[in-house]
């Protein structure tokens, strides 16, 4: 029996196989099975950057930044009102806290000391003490109100310097917002990028199909070699391979894509719960679509850089130390307050309610020359956020530029990979002729095959790549 005997003999069993397993998913797919469209999950770019604005755990915190600096903004305008206080105060005393005798009160002295003996010896005699002895227990309690008046300006500086914090957290989370959507955007596009390779794949596939039965009707009327068909199976084996390596990496991308939004699935169609959707039937269906040059786009960089998030930032920090060097210098000023208490007192004598007003100055004197130190140690913090300001200025209209030249690179890397394809599609058609008349061997057929697939994989790169830094150019200049 020939080889080619032997290979018609393996291959009626495959395709016997093959028929039975198509008509088994036409059943399936016809009767509402897991590839119906009742059971697919469909997700537009839209769709994961909202899911994503939802439950990012970057966005989520950044929500909660601005929240905290709400707080915090409310509570430095607290520092206006006056602070209202109770207090009360029991004590109970083993020995009475306060004792006087005639000696304390008219001093050591004969006629003090004469007078105290005799009052000794009157008291021994009726029963009474020749001391006054007072608080040996007693309570009080009171309402007190006090209102600032001037605090070296440290209040009205603390809620500019809470406002200052507030904007700073909205920034922070406008670009953490931003972010995001450029990380779910990569992302989407990556996996439609894999998912087209694949599509690519099954292209490859039937081409390596059509091969192989024209080298088999070769082979059979004695035109081609055992070697060719060995050839294309090992291929056909190699595309396969590589298809089963992409599913997988298809998986995995879709696997961390889906953790970043939010998303809940089932990795496993097995093992997986029936109330969440198998990752297999999870589909992203947005395409890229018609893509124009950058030309269309361009905005000069300066023009942005100013109105950039981070920009904005810069000049919050310079302002931030500005009013930190204020807040320094009003430890150094007076601080006046006013205030009122109304109570009730049992300490001395008979319990009784009784009210006061005051006011109150303090002036600091000791601290001056610690507080001058730190205004130099401010002054210093200031000049450098200014500096640092001006360069990273700089460095934002250096990244706007640096967007602009990768933007221009995938363009044109796109343009080449278009040119390549073309030229391998050529070439791959000329190859089948040359091939069909018997003038070139069937690995150089397989090559060109090859580098036609290959030019449809650097394709698809290259407009993935120029989507992913269009979007980025655009989150910057738009």
């Amino acid at each position: 029996m020939k080889i080619t005997d032997n290979i018609l003999l393996l291959c009626f069993p495959l395709l016997l196989v093959s028929h039975t397993v198509s008509g088994q998913n036409a059943e399936t797919a016809g009767s509402g099975g897991p590839d119906s469209p009742d059971a697919v999950l469909e997700l537009t770019l839209d769709d994961c950057r909202q899911m994503a604005m939802q439950n990012n755990t970057a966005v989520l915190n950044a929500g909660l930044d601005v929240a905290a600096a709400k707080a915090r903004k409310q509570e430095a305008v607290a520092e206006y009102f006056p602070t209202v206080s109770v207090n009360a105060l029991a004590f109970y005393a083993f020995d009475p806290l306060l004792e006087i005798g005639v000696t304390d009160v008219l001093g050591k002295s004969d006629f003090s000391s004469s007078l105290e003996n005799i009052l000794s010896s009157y008291a021994a005699q009726y029963g009474f003490s020749p001391y006054y002895s007072t608080m040996k227990k007693g309570a009080t309690a009171s309402v007190s109100v006090v209102q600032p008046l001037f605090a070296g300006g440290r209040i009205v500086t603390g809620n500019r310097m809470a406002r200052i914090g507030l904007e700073s957290a909205s920034l922070q989370q406008e670009i953490s917002l931003r972010e995001t959507s450029e990380s779910v955007e990569s992302a989407y596009w990556q996996i439609v990028s894999l998912e087209d390779k694949l599509a690519c794949l099954a292209d490859v596939n039937t081409l390596l199909d059509t091969i192989y039965r024209d080298a088999l009707s070769a082979s059979g009327a004695g035109l081609a070699l055992e070697t060719d068909l060995l050839q294309v199976r090992l291929k056909i084996n190699e595309t396969r391979s590589q298809e089963i390596s992409l599913k997988n990496g298809i998986r995995l991308a879709k696997m961390s894509f889906f953790n970043s939004i939010g998303l809940e699935y089932n990795p496993y169609r097995t093992f997986g719960r029936d109330s969440l959707p198998d990752i297999d039937d999870i589909r992203l269906v947005d395409d890229i679509g018609d893509l124009l040059s950058p030309d269309n786009y361009y905005v000069p960089a300066e023009d942005v850089a100013c109105e950039q998030e981070e920009a904005r930032l810069l000049d919050m920090s310079v302002e931030a130390k500005r009013l930190e060097k204020r807040m320094a210098v009003g430890e150094t000023l007076p601080q006046i307050a006013v205030g009122a208490s109304y109570g009730y007192n049992n300490v001395i004598d008979k319990g009784s309610m009784n009210g006061l007003v005051f006011g109150m100055v303090q002036i600091p004197i000791s601290g001056w020359g610690k507080t001058a130190r730190k205004v130099q140690r401010l002054d210093a913090q200031m000049q450098k956020a200014e500096n640092d300001r001006l360069y990273l200025q700089r460095q934002i209209v250096l990244q706007i530029n640096k967007l602009w030249l990768d933007l221009t690179a995938a363009w044109e890397k796109y343009q080449v990979s278009l040119e390549s394809l073309d030229m391998a599609k050529t070439l791959l058609s000329q190859m089948r002729d040359q091939y069909s008349a018997g003038m070139v061997p069937v690995s150089d057929l397989l090559q060109a095959q090859t580098q036609v697939a290959g030019a449809e994989s650097a394709l698809l790169d290259s407009r993935i790549a120029y989507r992913t830094a269009l979007q980025a150019y655009l989150d910057r200049t738009e």
